[in-house]
């Protein structure tokens, strides 16, 4: 599939650089017909353009900027004149590819935009799937020779490590850890503590105790049709590496200790504590955790900080508890804290660009001091202290309707001491290995197989898959 989308694209390329031959080639023609009855006039026409290219030379660069971000989400009207205001040298055109922010369309027109020829300077890519693709094709240019002009690291100067093989092609900007959404008036009922730190066991533990007969003590939003699929990772989440079902080497990663522990531990969970709700609810009458949290039928959601947003409640869905957050478990209690899956924005330079070094002074202040300014997400930049973490938490609660039922402190804690583990080049046939590793999954949960015939299955078919697609 890979071949065939690079000679689709560069068959387009083709076909217009050949377009653009025939048109210099006509105009030519016409300049030397009309050469010898026009001399004087092209002299002092020439001497006018002369000026003219003079004078341009102090024009912006202008930058194209194609995003799925809509201005709900990003807030960029306020964002890119606060960068131009700092950079009068460039001038940067939004095109925003999907105003619902629906990155699936966002994706099909910025890939119909490139191989159409069109003008491609910075470039957003909402995760690391579709990120590493088209770093593949060849859409996105390397950035390592100005990150070593501007001497930094990126992996000390950044949470999210954006790094692809031995090269670095974007740099992140939001960063969205997954942590435990609690609901605090369950915990107080049930005499609990605020987890601060805490084991897959300990979540299990509270859980158990939070169980009662109006709510289950937690809610597992996957995996869903091959999608959500961080709910079938949960300890192999926790680690600094080898996060996947694939590891980075490609091969099959379902025979991880860790990967069977999610099973075990989701198995636990939903058949002998009762304390999860069961799988056969969430997909026959399509539960939705914001529904099962803000309605309080489950006392720990974990999902992602994107809900930050509504985590005071809004007018769809009112907050009539308190709510705590509590980081995402680790799998030992010796272990280092604060591994997670994230979601970022991964900042790119186009391939085709022109202007590749305005194109990186852009994205290195957008995903800098450009995230203070925007103020819709929390940056991966670690260059923001704690007093600009917090106004831009309170900025976000504010929006809501009852910021104050929120543990604001517990928030930013979470936020403060999240970070990302090690990217892997997502394959390209990820998709496949997802559907399949959902099938078994519920072939395990509707009780057809155990865990270990779960695991050999679908390491059998891993394999498959992965050879099928060499």
């Amino acid at each position: 599939m890979k071949s065939k989308l690079k000679l689709l694209l560069l068959l387009l390329s083709m076909t217009l650089f050949l377009s653009m031959l025939v048109a210099c080639s006509s105009g030519d023609d016409e300049s030397a017909a009309g050469s010898d009855s026009e001399e004087g006039d092209n002299t002092e026409q020439q001497s006018e353009n002369d000026g003219e290219e003079e004078a341009s030379s102090d024009e912006p660069v202008k930058l194209k900027f194609h995003t799925h971000g809509n201005e709900a989400s990003y807030n960029w009207s306020e964002t890119i004149p606060a960068f131009e205001e700092e950079h009068p040298n460039i001038e940067v055109e939004l095109v925003i590819l999907s105003e619902k922010g629906d990155t699936n369309e966002a994706l099909q027109k910025l890939d119909l935009a490139a191989s159409s020829g069109e003008q491609l300077d910075v470039l957003m890519f909402s995760d690391p799937a579709s990120y590493a693709q088209r770093v593949d094709l060849g859409m996105v240019a390397p950035i390592d020779e100005f990150i070593e002009e501007d001497g930094y690291e990126l992996t000390e100067e950044y949470k999210v490590n954006t790094q692809l093989g031995d090269h670095y092609y974007a740099l992140p900007g939001k960063f969205n850890p997954w942590y435990v959404l609690v609901n605090k008036d369950h915990l107080d009922e049930t005499g609990l503590e605020m987890p601060t730190d805490w084991t897959w066991d300990e979540y299990a533990d509270y859980a158990k105790q939070l169980t009662t007969d109006e709510h289950y003590g937690t809610f597992f939003h996957g995996p869903q049709n091959g999608g959500w699929m961080e709910y079938l990772k949960l300890a192999l989440a926790s680690q600094p590496e080898e996060t996947e079902l694939l590891k980075e080497d490609g091969s099959s990663n379902f025979k991880d200790p860790m990967f069977k522990k999610t099973l075990e531990l989701r198995w636990q969970m939903e058949k002998e504590d009762k304390s999860a709700t069961p799988y056969t609810d969430i997909m026959s009458q399509q539960l939705h955790y914001r529904d099962t949290f803000f309605n309080q039928d489950a006392s720990l959601v974990m999902i992602g900080s994107w809900m930050n947003t509504e985590l005071g409640g809004t007018d769809q869905f009112p907050l009539d508890f308190n709510v705590g957050v509590a980081p995402y478990p680790k799998n030992n209690s010796d272990d280092e804290g604060g591994y997670t899956p994230v979601t970022t924005d991964y900042m790119a330079v186009a391939s085709n660009s022109e202007h590749k070094e305005a194109a990186y002074e852009f994205i290195r202040w957008y995903t800098t001091e450009g995230q203070v300014v925007q103020g819709k997400n929390i940056p991966s930049w670690n260059g923001v202290g704690d007093d600009e973490l917090e106004n831009i938490v309170n900025t976000i609660l504010e929006d809501t309707n009852n910021p104050e039922k929120v543990d604001t402190d517990a928030l930013i804690s979470v936020l403060k001491n999240s970070k990302a583990s090690k990217l892997i080049t997502p394959a390209p046939y990820q998709a496949e290995i997802y559907q399949m590793a959902n099938d078994e999954y519920e072939k395990l949960i509707y009780e057809e197989q155990n865990i270990d015939e779960t695991i050999e299955a679908m390491h059998k078919q891993a394999g498959e898959i992965i050879e099928n697609n060499q």
